[in-house]
């Protein structure tokens, strides 16, 4: 009797042995299929012609970098009033030859001039008063001198009188207490002369202390007008050095405090160069290093004199003083281009500056075949750089060529395939 064989529908019928075979063959297309587009995937055709492919070669490296620089005066000296107020005449202009004591700025202030009129005023009235005073130690003087000769020409007749006295007591002609009253009128008279002889000293003495003051007095009102009228002096701002007047930021009727930074002068005796670097180089950059420019087709040397610590927006500053001879008609904020020797000269393998080092950091580099249709991706190690070239330490020999232009389209692809 034969046996009924059900037929498999659904989930069941998927996994016969039929459909296993369907199933392996489909998966193997697929595997191949994206073994296949993952080999297309890591090539790409380009346009040779829009590549740039330059040649390795051995050479000397020259360790240097080129940066720009603007020339600057090397000592700069601030203009600032000494004594503020308002504007009145601005005598020079910026870019002006100046002479040290010439006047750039004038001021006025009232405030100082009503200072000028009440020192004047007060001292003249201390001059007077001192006039006054010393007319009246000078009648004193004169009136105790009078009282002095006065006392004198009386102590003279009561010694006379005494004397008398004495003479006619002694011969019993007068009596007693006559005697002992003309005595007393001389003793008398010779105290009064003695108090008025030592109030004369005394005088003198008060008379020398005060006047000494009051001339004291007087010699600091004068030296006090002397410096305030110094100060109107100082409103006419005057230049401190000769040079070339660089900055001046004043305006008519402007109001200026003491000390207001209003300009500079440039001393046009020397120079120096203000140069920007790049931050990659701080740790390479010291005083000393030495730089070439050309300027009119002559040479000139100059030498790093001093760096700026401060990193700002990706730079560093550094100042250049000239080594030897300047420049002729050498101008504040000229632009000047050096070459910064950073190092010894060296054998190596050279590659020229591009494009694929902003893509590839350095890292890794299309060699190009020898028949030039495609390019393959190789990892390469680069040290020093310049303006010119890149130093190449491991993946490249002498020779080979590599393309440097820009890897923006190129995606990451392991070969490029090079159309002619």
């Amino acid at each position: 009797m034969d046996k009924v064989i059900e037929k498999k529908t659904g989930f069941a019928a998927a996994f016969t042995k039929n459909a296993i075979k369907y199933w392996v063959a489909g998966a193997a297309v697929v595997l191949i299929g994206v073994l296949v587009f993952t080999g297309r995937g890591s090539k790409l055709r380009v346009d040779g012609s829009a590549l740039i492919v330059e040649k390795a070669k051995q050479g000397e490296f020259n360790d240097y970098i080129r940066v720009s620089g603007q020339v600057q005066p090397m000592t700069t000296v601030q203009i600032s009033p000494t004594e503020g107020g308002n504007v009145q005449r601005i005598v020079a202009e910026e870019g002006n030859k100046v002479n040290a004591g010439d006047v750039i700025v004038i001021l006025s202030n009232e405030s100082l001039d009503m200072q000028i009129l009440n020192s004047e005023a007060e001292l003249a009235e201390k001059e007077n008063i001192l006039r006054n005073t010393m007319i009246s130690m000078e009648q004193q003087k004169l009136s105790v001198r009078q009282e002095k000769l006065t006392l004198q020409v009386e102590v003279r007749r009561a010694k006379r009188a005494y004397e008398q006295k004495k003479s006619l007591y002694e011969d019993k002609l007068i009596a007693r207490e006559e005697f002992l009253k003309a005595e007393e009128d001389y003793e008398l008279a010779k105290d009064k002369l003695d108090l008025v002889v030592e109030r004369e000293y005394q005088d003198s003495l008060y008379r020398g202390t005060q006047i000494a003051q009051m001339h004291e007095s007087l010699d600091n009102m004068r030296i006090n007008m002397n410096m305030i009228r110094r100060r109107k002096e100082n409103l006419s701002v005057k230049a401190p050095i000769s040079g070339e007047l660089g900055l001046l930021d004043v305006e008519l009727g402007q109001t200026l405090s003491a000390g207001a930074r209003i300009g500079q002068i440039n001393n046009l005796d020397s120079y120096k160069i203000e140069a920007q670097i790049d931050e990659h180089y701080i740790d390479r950059i010291s005083a000393g290093l030495e730089a070439t420019f050309e300027r009119q087709n002559e040479k000139y040397s100059a030498v790093i004199r001093k760096v700026y610590p401060e990193v700002r927006d990706g730079k560093f500053k550094a100042d250049f003083r000239f080594d030897g001879q300047q420049p002729e008609n050498i101008r504040t904020g000229q632009t000047y281009y050096l070459n910064l020797q950073l190092g010894q000269s060296a054998e190596a393998v050279l590659i020229p500056r591009g494009s694929f080092y902003q893509n590839t950091g350095g890292r890794w580099i299309y060699v190009v075949s020898d028949d030039g249709t495609k390019a393959v991706k190789r990892s390469i190690r680069i040290g020093r750089q310049n303006p010119q070239y890149y130093e190449v330490l491991e993946g490249i020999a002498p020779g080979e060529s590599v393309i440097v232009s820009s890897y923006d389209s190129f995606g990451d692809k392991d070969e490029l395939i090079i159309r002619q």
